[in-house]
């Protein structure tokens, strides 16, 4: 007797044990993680070519706000996108103001030039007058007392560009957000001229002889850049209205690089 009402127990609980068990329901899926939420095979951004947008913008304001501005600055990344703002808070006020702004942009690991320039001539050597004739084995020989300068039609020349220019060389890096950037900006000013040599004839005409006068802001470096953040690159001492450094002015220089897929 105890046989026979044993196997319905023995049947009765393993049926409650399978009913017990934690059974996933059909087509259930594990949450994906960020990154994997984040990454879409299907994104034409992925396999897209990529090209990096350089801009440098040169803001001037006085030396003073400078130094309060850098006081407040907390630099803790290279992030500079809070100090662009206070910056431009001050270039609405009229209290700054945005001197150029330089773009290019290009492939990554490939040189990147804009010019916005004048090209600036100028004679550096010019030719004696009134000499005689030079004798053969001897050295050319002037007049005691010339009637007019000794020195007449200029001979040689150099150029010099006056204007702006950039010049990088952006590379991304392995995650598509970093960006080591090598720049050369350049802003170059024709300020006035030197006379170097004056004289007058017999008749009262003067005759000078003038070299220009030029006033340069440039910067080589090599800083890394966030995708779409600002990095303050360096601070320049801009001219006053003599064409000459003025100390009570500041120059603030911000690169930001932006790296952007060609999609047709």
């Amino acid at each position: 007797m105890k046989s026979i009402f044993a196997l319905p127990v023995i049947g009765w609980l393993a049926v409650l044990s399978v009913q017990a068990q934690d059974v996933p329901p059909a087509f259930e899926t594990k949450e994906n993680t960020e990154e994997e939420a984040e990454h879409d095979p299907f994104d034409p951004m992925i396999d897209a070519p990529k090209m990096i947008r350089v801009q440098v913008e040169h803001i001037e304001l006085s030396h003073k706000d400078l130094t309060r501005l850098m006081m407040e600055e907390v630099a803790e990344t290279s992030d500079a996108k809070a100090l662009r703002m206070k910056v431009q808070a001050l270039v609405e006020k009229d209290e700054a103001k945005v001197i150029d702004t330089q773009i290019v942009m290009g492939r990554s690991g490939q040189k990147q030039t804009t010019e916005s320039r004048q090209e600036f001539i100028y004679p550096t050597e010019y030719e004696p007058m009134n000499c005689l004739p030079p004798v053969e084995g001897e050295e050319t020989k002037l007049p005691e007392s010339p009637a007019f300068p000794l020195f007449g039609s200029p001979t040689s020349f150099e150029t010099r560009h006056v204007g702006s220019s950039l010049e990088t060389e952006p590379t991304i890096g392995e995650n598509d957000r970093i960006i080591d950037l090598r720049l050369l900006p350049e802003l170059i000013w024709h300020t006035g001229n030197t006379v170097w040599n004056e004289r007058k004839d017999e008749l009262g005409n003067v005759y000078k002889v003038s070299m220009p006068d030029f006033y340069t802001l440039s910067m080589s470096t090599s800083i890394t850049c966030i995708s779409g953040q600002y990095v303050m690159a360096g601070v320049h001492s801009p001219k006053n209205g003599e064409g000459k450094l003025n100390p009570d002015r500041k120059i603030m220089v911000f690169v930001k690089c932006d790296i952007i897929a060609a999609i047709p």
